[in-house]
Formats: structure tokens, C-alpha cells, sequence
């Protein structure tokens, strides 16, 4: 079996990957890059052309971006059922919000977060793909409302990993909107015993100050 290589830094998405192998449950080698020269070095920029973390390396195949590594880490390892089976309803919840909360949900948190606001106007709603923060917000509290436990239904998979992150994240810094469901749903995935591991190990990474 070809060897995960994982690069990464404990202040960055690379969070969301390191749940995502602990899930996995599958042996891998972490890389700590540091942010600016050890990022966008030649060798790191043969990984990664963006210069950015995380990246996953499996055999020939290199991944990056949160979303598509979890994606793929589900596929490359069926056996962890971290993703459902493709053709039903459930693949279809799946695919639906990974790369809803990989778009609009990111695009709109991100803005959020560096105070850009689009003009409160139909065509800017209409023309932005996330219409507005409030509407992401809605949308991920409808896809709780039915009273799943997870993003495909009843099992655990790796849209948990990535849309959980988003909430998790945008909800804890207020760049996304609180809405009914939300903390129920953040509980049941922060106290899975991969999440905490993976906190833990990112945790003795981040840099101490003298």
C-alpha cells in the first residue's frame, strides 16, 4: 500500500485533512511547513503550484484543497466507509454539500470574515454564488432540519469532516450565522474520539512563544 504523505501546518485548513486521516484510521507521514519560504519553496511548489497547505501525497497521486483530499481519502479507502455508495440518495446529500460548503459556504465566510459585503441588491445576490451569508446560513439549517444526525443521514462520512469544519469554524470566529441545529450537530462530531485526537496532535504542533 502506497504511503500518505501530509503536508500541512496546525494553523491553517489542514486542520480539517488531519480529522479526516484520523477517520481514515490509515498510518501517514505528517509535514509541518511553515508559512512563507518553506511554503513556496521549489520542492513544496512541485506539490502544490498554489504554494499553499494542506496537500496530500499518495503514491503517484497528489491532492490538494480540504474538500477534494477528504473526497478522495474516502475513495481511495473504501473499507473505512467514509463515503457512501455512489447512484443513491445518500451519495447524492453527499456530493451535494461537500461542494456546497466548498463554494458558497467558504466563499461567503471568507468575505465575511475580511469585511467585504456584496451590495444588498438582486443582481449581486444573483450574480455571487452564495447569495448572501444569511442565505448559506439557512441552507445548512435546512439540511439539519429533517432531523438527520449527518450530511448523508444516519451514518458518519467524510462531508461531516469538511461541511462540520465550515460551521464549526465560521459559527466559533461569527462569520456565520447561528442557526437551530447547528450546536447539536457540532457536538456530536467534536466529541468523536478522531476529532479529538486530531485536535491533540495539532495542537502539540502549534509554535509556543518564548
Amino acid at each position: 500500500m502506497s504511503e500518505i504523505i501530509f503536508y500541512t501546518n496546525p494553523m491553517s485548513r489542514g486542520r480539517i485533512v488531519r480529522w479526516m486521516l484520523e477517520e481514515l484510521g490509515q498510518p501517514y507521514e505528517t509535514r509541518v511547513l511553515d508559512y512563507g519560504p518553506q511554503m513556496k519553496s521549489p520542492d513544496f511548489l512541485a506539490i502544490n503550484p498554489m504554494g499553499k497547505v494542506p496537500a496530500v501525497q499518495h503514491g503517484q497521486s497528489v491532492v490538494t484543497e480540504a474538500a477534494a483530499c477528504c473526497a478522495y481519502l474516502a475513495a481511495a479507502f473504501p473499507d473505512a466507509g467514509l463515503a457512501p455508495e455512489p447512484g443513491t440518495p445518500e451519495s447524492a446529500a453527499y456530493l451535494r454539500w461537500m461542494f456546497f460548503a466548498a463554494g458558497p459556504c467558504e466563499a461567503a465566510i471568507t468575505n465575511t470574515a475580511f469585511g467585504f459585503n456584496l451590495p444588498d441588491t438582486p443582481q449581486a445576490r444573483g450574480r455571487a454564488g452564495y447569495g448572501s451569508l444569511e442565505a448559506v446560513s439557512d441552507a445548512l439549517a435546512v439540511m439539519l432540519s429533517d432531523g438527520r444526525k449527518y450530511v448523508a443521514g444516519e451514518r458518519f462520512s467524510a462531508a461531516d469532516v469538511y461541511v462540520g469544519s465550515q460551521i464549526l469554524w465560521g459559527t466559533m470566529l461569527g462569520s456565520l450565522p447561528d442557526r437551530p441545529g447547528f450546536a447539536e450537530y457540532i457536538e456530536r462530531l467534536t466529541a468523536r474520539s478522531a476529532a479529538v485526537r486530531a485536535r491533540e496532535i495539532d495542537a502539540a504542533l502549534m509554535p509556543t512563544s518564548n
